[in-house]
């Protein structure tokens, strides 16, 4: 007869373990002998030696004790689900360390990997750190609204970092953004800047963004947003009202040229 250290031992497992698998059913609590002690026999061992074979194999303890009751053919039953189970569960596991191993670069994390690369062009034209943060947070709001959109917008934005206007409006956003200045002059040049780029747009119909357009709860976000990192973006919008043009991201004319 085995003292519940020496079952433990035998067996391959901790006393803890042995204390638990007590208390959810999974093996039987001897009688404490004379001397005080519970004593374990044979039976004892090869029960809890199953026990630890399935927790092992990973079977969840609550099913380990219908597994040990169980005739072959519910046993084979029970084991194919558990299997099933298991390799669900590995599939998972695998996505889980694909999605993992694609947010090292910070970037993909809740965006598409087309988006990730246009933030990198955005970093190689010269935009600073705040100003590439800045832009990742509003995807990140674009591809929540349209995970399929932005995709196929990418292409375009990326073409647009070859254009010599747009490259310097992001150096000198960063260059006033990355500064102390309450009212940088280069204010004006921005805004001059966002101003032709919005008249070029509009002249070649490429400001029509289609049903999204009238989807103003994320473009009011995405304004919202950039006021919110800096307020200084009042500013700048105050500036491009001005010129004729209202918002930051959805740019809407707000008087039309005379003819």
């Amino acid at each position: 007869m085995l003292t519940i250290g020496q079952l433990a031992a035998y067996a391959g497992v901790t006393v803890r373990a042995v204390r638990h698998y007590h208390q959810v059913g999974l093996l039987p609590e001897p009688e404490r002998d004379a001397s005080g002690y519970r004593r374990y026999g044979a039976t004892a061992v090869v029960s809890l030696i199953r026990i630890r074979t399935l927790a092992n194999a990973g079977v969840p303890l609550s099913q380990i004790g219908d597994l040990l009751e169980a005739d072959a053919s519910d046993f084979a039953e029970a084991v194919q689900r558990i299997d099933s189970h298991l390799r669900d569960e590995i599939e998972r596991l695998e996505t889980s360390r694909k999605q993992i191993a694609e947010l090292t670069a910070g970037d993909s994390l809740a965006l598409p990997l087309e988006v990730a690369a246009y933030l990198d062009r955005l970093r190689d034209i010269g935009a600073s750190k705040r100003m590439v943060e800045a832009e990742r947070d509003g995807w990140i709001l674009v591809a929540a609204r349209w995970p399929e959109r932005v995709i196929e917008w990418m292409p375009a934005k990326v073409a647009e970092l070859d254009n010599p206007q747009v490259v310097r409006l992001y150096r000198i956003l960063s260059e006033i953004f990355d500064g102390d200045a309450d009212d940088d002059p280069r204010m004006a040049e921005a805004a001059d800047i966002m101003a032709a780029l919005a008249e070029q747009a509009h002249a070649a119909g490429e400001m029509n963004l289609g049903e999204e357009a009238h989807d103003d709860l994320p473009h009011d976000l995405i304004d919202a947003l950039a006021v919110e990192s800096d307020p200084r973006v009042e500013r700048l919008l105050e500036l491009m009202r001005e010129r004729g043009w209202s918002g930051w991201n959805r740019m809407e004319r707000l008087v039309e040229p005379p003819d």
